[in-house]
Parts: structure tokens; sequence; C-alpha cells
């Protein structure tokens, strides 16, 4: 049994990522994109849009060009989203890497991907020159400066226009995060621009569904590094003129006191800090009232928690599901629906497909029956980085991806998730 979404299938415009995500920049010239959280640093998108094109510039000047792997090992700033954007620009390719890699990790993931130039920042400009040297990387940046590495500043000054690169967004990758899907072992998943572009549309054409918009002020207290960060934070929020707050490291009074200081409306949160807004004493010292609606992914949700901290603060809670492979969205709780089931992920978001399959047979399952779940959808990578077996183990050739998770669908079409397949 195929269970499709009840919205029609969204227009996904063939645009590269970055003139997709500045699509609003012009007409929001000077409204506030990025906000460092800590020192309130801000990027207009004016601002935004003219030092990701310098930024763009200062890189083909050094020869970087399309298809050229581009690292990121940083925790969130507003530079990130400059970095990232002049890379695609390009028609280059950024890889995220978790802040909290060692050497051998980082050094392995840039090994992996041929990495040309890598950014970081200071406080872990050690580790990453180290790294560089053993992946062979040419040229390390850092935000900021700090000695033996070239200042991300000094791509700016670059004088004139970027060159215009041919994009094929249905084929071209963008995005090369790093994800152990049920193996254990770390693969670069190759995204490409449609991907990304498609799975904002997604959201965005579902209309039961709290997607980012213009109005909102957003807070990026999960990592850049990661998918969830990296597209439905980063890129959405951008591509709909929100205004994002950064945040480099999660602590809870510095987290609360920039959802009440900047009038946070829509967080996008894990578990772990559902738990502490529902449970920690210093939330009471905060004034909340601006924040109208928490998405929470990543891992499951309690019922109970989300209920005690949607009534503690005052707004909506809801799950959403996906995964690095499906860029990410697949599945999101509505934000009015007709049969409330507080602990379900929802059913598809737009343009989406989903199968329950019988893992031992292969068949297809129907409602209140547990299999492993599959999605189909424009938001599906393209594979795995140098892993055709792995791609190929991955996503079958009518283009199922397979999860991986263990789920049932309701009579209403709404998804549960019970258990992983394979636990890592």
């Amino acid at each position: 049994m195929i269970f499709r979404s009840s919205f029609p299938d969204p227009i996904v415009p063939e645009v590269p990522l970055t003139g997709f995500v500045l699509g609003q920049a012009d007409r929001l010239a000077d409204k506030p994109a990025l906000i460092d959280g800590p020192t309130g640093r801000t990027y207009t998108y004016a601002q935004l849009a003219q030092a990701i094109r310098s930024a763009a510039a200062g890189l083909a000047s050094r020869g970087f060009g399309k298809g050229e792997v581009f690292g990121i090992y940083s925790p969130n700033v507003p530079e990130y989203a400059i970095a990232f954007h002049a890379v695609a620009s390009l028609g280059g390719m950024v890889t995220t890497v978790n802040p909290l890699y060692t050497v051998r990790e980082l050094a392995q993931q840039l090994t992996d991907c041929k990495a040309r130039f890598l950014v970081t920042v200071p406080a872990f400009l050690e580790n990453a020159i180290q790294a560089a040297q053993q992946a062979g990387v040419e040229e390390v940046f850092v935000f900021g400066e700090a000695p033996g590495a070239t200042p991300f500043a000094d791509l700016l000054q670059a004088e004139g226009e970027p060159p215009v690169v041919e994009i094929d967004p249905a084929k071209d990758l963008v995005a090369l995060p790093y994800s152990s899907g049920t193996t254990g072992i770390p693969k670069g998943v190759m995204l490409t621009h449609r991907n990304l572009v498609a799975n904002i549309c997604q959201v965005g054409s579902s209309g039961d569904l709290r997607a980012p918009k213009e109005s909102d002020t957003m807070i990026a207290v999960l990592p850049f590094y990661h998918i969830y960060g990296m597209v439905v934070i980063m890129n959405h929020g951008l591509a709909v003129g929100a205004t994002v707050v950064t945040v480099p490291r999660f602590d809870m009074e510095q987290f609360l006191g920039l959802l009440q200081d900047h009038g946070v409306t829509l967080a996008h949160l894990v578990p772990p800090i559902v738990l502490g807004l529902a449970k920690h004493p210093v939330v009471d010292r905060y004034n909340l009232s601006k924040l109208e609606a928490i998405l929470c992914g990543a891992a499951p949700l309690g019922a109970a928690v989300q209920a005690e901290a949607a009534k503690r603060i005052g707004c909506t809670i809801f799950q959403g599901y996906g995964l690095t492979e499906t860029s990410p969205v697949t599945h999101v709780y509505p934000l009015e629906p007709v049969h409330p089931k507080s602990a379900s992920i929802g059913p598809c978001i737009a343009g989406t497909e989903s199968m329950i399959v019988d893992p031992a047979t292969g068949g297809a399952l129907g409602a209140n029956q547990e299999g492993e779940l599959w999605v189909r959808g424009a938001q599906v990578m393209k594979g795995y980085l140098n892993r055709p077996d792995a791609t190929a183990e991955a996503i079958n050739s009518e283009g199922w991806f397979r999860t991986g998770d263990i789920a049932f669908a309701d009579e209403d079409g709404y998804f549960y998730i019970v258990d992983r397949l394979k636990e890592l």
C-alpha cells in the first residue's frame, strides 16, 4: 500500500540553490537575515547577498570551480551561510563536518571527498590544520583571525563579479554531508541543487504545516553541519525571508535569553532541549511569549514531555521526520490535525510517497502493520559518494529509499516510528 500526501505535488523550479535561497534578498535588502546570537553581529539580506558574491569571486580567483569540494568545520556563525552559498554558486560542493570530530575523523572525511579547501574557527584550527595536511587540502581559511590560516574575510575583498557557472540542478551536487545510514560507516550523501530546492518547496506546499515564513525570527541552535540545521533552518529560513539567529553551542540560559531578546517565533529543536523546556527551573525566568511553535525532530519525542513543554511555554509543539538522505524532510505533523495523534510524525509531506515494507519478504504492508519505512520523492539523494553498492542497497530501481526505520501508518495515513531495523 502506497501512502501519499493529501496536498498536490509542488512546482519545483529548475534553478540552482543559491539563486532560489536569495530570491527575497533584493526586496528585503535592509532586513536582518543572519544575527550572531552571542555578539549581535548582523548581516542584512543585501549584505548577505553581496558577501556571497564577493566570497565566490575570491574563491574563483584561487581557481576553485565547478565540481570541487569545500569543507566547513565550524559551529554556527553567520559566515557559515556565506561560505556555503559562495561554494554553491560556483557549482562546487560543500562537505559539512561535525565540529566535534577528531583529527582522524576530519581527515577521513576530507580525504574521502577530496576536499580542496577548508574553513574553520580559531578554536578548531589546530585540528583543522593537522587534518588538512593529512588529507592534502590546499588551503585552510578561518572565520576571524588566527596564525597559520587565511582569514575568510580575505575572500570578501575580491573585486569584480564571480563567474557565471552553468549548473544542472537535477544532476549537479551542492552538498556532501556524511551519514552512517544503517551500516555505521560514514558515507558522503550526494545531494543535488534540486534535492534541496525540492524539499523546501515540499514543506512550503504542505498547507497544514508550520513552515518558516517571512515574519518569523528563527533560532539556529541545531548545527548547520547536520542536514536538519542546514536545510530546514538555514536554507529554508533564508529562502522565505525570515531572520535567523545563529547559536554556536547550546547553553540553556543563553538559549533562553536569545529566545526572549530576539522575540523568536519558530524554533527547530531536538528532544533533549524540549525536555529541558519542560523540566528546567530556569525556564520560568524568561519571557517566551513570542514563541509560536516548536518543531522537534532527529529522534522521537515522548507524548508526555511534548504536552508538558507545550503547556509550560504556551506554544504548539509538533514532530517531524527525515534523514540526511532525504534532504531531509519526509513527514511532518500538521499544525491543526483533524485527528490529534501526539506520538505521530505525521503524514507524508507534499510530493512524497511512503510504504511500509515487510523486511523479510519485501512485500508492501497495509495500515497498522509494522515494517521498514520506504520513501520516494524529489528529495531523495542521488546516492552515496563512491559507494555504488551502498547506493544500490539503499535505493531500489523504482526510486524507493529504504530508511532503516521500523514504522507503521494508521488508517489516516499518519506514521509512527517504533524502532531501528538494524542498531548501529
